[in-house]
Order: C-alpha cells, then structure tokens, then sequence
C-alpha cells in the first residue's frame, strides 16, 4: 500500500519519551560501497542504508560486475548487510566509444561523483545519467579535475549526462596484482602521482569522489577553499580512506545524524525547550548516537538546548551543522528570539533549492524569514497549518513533518520522497513510544487515518 500523495501530521498532545532508532548514514553508506568494491578482498557492511540513493549505487556496482550480496538487518528494517567483493581497484566491465556503459545515478549526488572518478579506473567508456533534477546539478568542478588528471569527459555544460574515457583514453594503464599493491606506498609519499586541484565551493562531494580512488588512480589530491581542512564531509572522506579495511573484512556504518536530528529536536520543541544539560537528559534520545568523528550532524542534539536558551546569534552550515541546519530553521520560529542560519550556499544545489524552498514554505505557515545572500534569518513567529510543497527533497519533507507535531493543520505533498534517505520515517513517528513518537498521520484528502503498512515509502 502506498503513501497517498497527501497527508497530514496531527500534533501530539503531550510529550513522549521515545528511543528511536534511525537507518545507517547515506553518506558513510555510498562512500563505504565505492571503498569496498575498489578493496583488495571481500568486505561485508553491517548498518548499511537500503534506501533509494544506496539501492542506486549498488545497481551501479552490480552493472560493472561486482559481486554484491544484500541481507537483511534485524537490528533497523531499512538497513542491510551488504557484502561486496573488492577487485583491488580494477572495474570489472566497460562499454566502448560506440556503446558506453549505462550507469543510472538516479538524484543521487553522492552515487553520480563518486562513480565518475571511480569508473575512470576502468578500461573502456562509460556514461552516466540521472533524472532531470540531477543533471541539473554542478559538476564542472570534478569533470575538470579529471580532465586535469587526464581523462576525457564529454558532458554539455559540464553536467550529466556525461560520457567518460577510463584509463584507456590514456594508453592502457592496467597494473598487475603486485602493482596495485605497490600503490598503497605511492599514495602515501605522492610518488609518480597525477595531480589535479578541486574546488569544495560548490560541493565536497566532488574531492570526496577523487579521494576515495585516489590511491588506485595515482592521483595527488589537492583541494582549493577556504577552511579547507574544516569541511567535514571532507574530513568524513579522509577518515574512512584512513581506517577501512582494504585488505577485507567487517565494516560498520554509524546512524545517520542527518535523520537523528528530527527526533532530538521533537524531544526538546515538545518540551517547551526546557533547558537540558545534556543530551542524555533529552526526553527523545536516538539509539546508538555516533561521535562526532565522521558526521558533522553528531553535533545537533548538543546544540539544540544551546540556542534554545543561550540566544546564538548565528549558525553556520560551514562550521556547526551540515544538512540537520534545516531541522534547526524549520523549528526555529517557536523559539522566543530571532537566529541567523549562514554559510548556506549548498544548499541550493541540493536536490533542490533549498534556501528559497525553506524560506517559502515557512512563509506559508505565517514565519518570519529575511533571506540576505546565503544567510537567512528566523524570526519568533506566530505558525499555522499550510500545504507544504516538499519539492520531491526528502529533508523537506521530514523537517515539515516535526512542525507538524506542533502545529496542527500541515499536510505535505508528494511525503514518499523521503525513501531517499529514509523510507520508513513516517513509520517511527506513527509507532507507539518507546519505539516510535506515536503520531496520527492521516490522508490529507480524506482526513482517514492512516495504517502502520500504508506509511512506508517506496
């Protein structure tokens, strides 16, 4: 049974003490599968996310030939334990000029710029596209740093859909079994490396791709911004280079705190935000909470009590929060004092514009927001029911769901879009506490309530 493309979310009438449990990360995820296929031995993901940007990049692996097994998780419905055999960073099948290999990447960043750099390890031609939002997307940034590494990369505009040349558009550059070995110490002393210089303004994403083959293609990363060595998805990247298991093994995937943010931050609004001395004092507590060592995110439920009461007069994407920011500004209308959300330029080629989308669709339920630049600012705000467009963005649609467990009268349009990331959302807010929030989730053209089965999305 599907999700109609309407609902709404009936506020609760009083706090709950719930302990959520929330899918694997997207990012860790996809970036873990890339590691594991270019591995030297076979590596099994535990608390893996199966949702539809990592169904895509598995899809993707299996048309180059690996060989992937998926198993179920008992632990969370939307995980899976996905064994994968490495090949050494060899790409096991490619197309050629006259019939490139189909790679579809979906609306999946992460899946479209780590398998560009990855497939130029190959020995033929591969073409990757997506849907219509996707190639909208930027992609120069990694396009010109491969072409830089010497690769040939044909895309109008420098976006998908994308023909790209692997190491056969420069001479045939196999290496032997004992060679692939022998680049773990190249990478590390940047002996007869290719070079190329990225950029991380428009996404880190695009570095994140090139490091994660790195040391397979012979390239010497370098990486063009400021505050370079802060971006944490960068950061993310260089971490699990530093301690996946590349001769094979276990691997496990942290929760995603992207999607943990909107259980912490229902905790603390349905509280009157009460101030918690810690985040083992909040009411909503999401299980198995990572450090803050790969996910920027990690951070959210220490800062939730902080603006809450100690009046910050600004939060940055660069430097506090990573994606959760939208849970922050979402909510932040029923918090007594105004805050600015800065440094929120990404977010606008995201999988969609996502500064105008938050800013208007607030607007709509009576919000005070100031857009200036990549800053917006939030003011204290008297809020009502609207339909909300979720501009098929999955972090649109979940952030709006929790300002429904607030204020009543907010239906979300289109609510399935949330299996990117996370596809039985609708599912832990429905169930009954100490598992879920216990929320009323109705057809927001009937009023009819909604059964656990028909709130999954897929």
């Amino acid at each position: 049974m599907a999700l109609p493309d309407l609902i709404e979310i009936v506020p609760l009438e009083k706090p709950v003490r719930a302990e959520i449990t929330v899918p694997g990360s997207k990012s860790i995820t996809n970036r873990a599968l890339i590691l594991a296929a270019l591995a030297d031995g076979e590596v099994t993901l535990t608390g893996a996310l199966w949702s539809e940007d990592t169904q895509v990049m598995v899809e993707a692996l299996k048309v180059l030939d690996f060989e992937v097994k998926v198993e179920a998780d008992e632990a969370e419905f939307c995980n899976r334990t996905i064994t994968v055999k490495g090949q050494g960073g060899k790409i096991p099948k490619a197309g050629t000029a006259e019939k490139p290999l189909e790679l579809f990447v979906g609306n999946a960043g992460t899946a479209a710029r780590f398998l560009a750099a990855m497939v130029c390890l190959g020995n033929g031609v591969y073409r990757l596209s997506g849907v219509p939002r996707m190639h909208e997307r930027p992609q120069a940034a990694l396009f010109q740093a491969l072409r830089e590494l010497g690769y040939r990369v044909d895309a109008t505009n420098d976006k998908l859909p994308a023909t790209i040349f692997g190491r056969s558009s420069r001479g045939n550059e196999a290496h032997s079994e004992k060679e692939s070995q022998s680049l773990l110490t190249s990478a590390a002393t940047n002996e007869g490396l290719r070079s190329c210089t990225v950029s991380i303004e428009e996404s880190s994403q695009f570095v994140s791709a090139l490091l994660l083959s790195a040391r397979y293609g012979r390239w010497n990363v370098k990486v063009a911004g400021d505050d370079v060595d802060e971006a944490p998805y960068v950061a993310m990247t260089e971490k699990l280079v530093e301690v996946f298991p590349w001769s094979g093994g276990k691997f496990q995937i942290e929760p995603d705190a992207s999607s943990g943010s909107y259980f912490w931050a229902t905790g603390v609004m349905m509280n009157g935000w009460i101030k918690f001395e810690s985040r083992f004092d909040l009411p909503v507590e999401v299980s198995k909470w990572p450090d803050c060592e790969l996910q920027i995110d990690a951070e959210f439920p220490m800062m939730i009590p902080i603006w809450g009461v100690q009046n910050p007069a600004l939060i940055s994407r660069h430097t506090h929060l990573g994606d959760s920011i939208m849970t922050a500004i979402v909510i932040t209308p029923l918090v007594d004092h105004p805050i600015e959300f800065s440094d929120l330029g990404r977010l606008r080629v995201q999988e969609c514009e996502r500064v105008f989308a938050l800013r208007t669709e607030l607007t709509k339920c009576g919000a005070k927001v100031i857009e200036e630049g990549d800053t917006l600012t939030v003011y204290p705000s008297k809020l009502h029911g609207a339909e909300i467009e979720t501009y098929n963005d999955h972090r649109m649609a979940m952030c709006f769901a929790i300002l429904g467990l607030k204020v009543p009268g907010i239906k979300l349009k289109n609510p399935s879009c949330v299996k990117k990331t996370f596809p039985n959302f609708f599912q832990k807010l429905a169930a009954a506490p100490p598992n879920g929030l216990g929320v009323e989730i109705r057809d927001g053209h009937t009023g009819r309530k909604l059964e656990m089965a028909e709130l999954f999305a897929d």
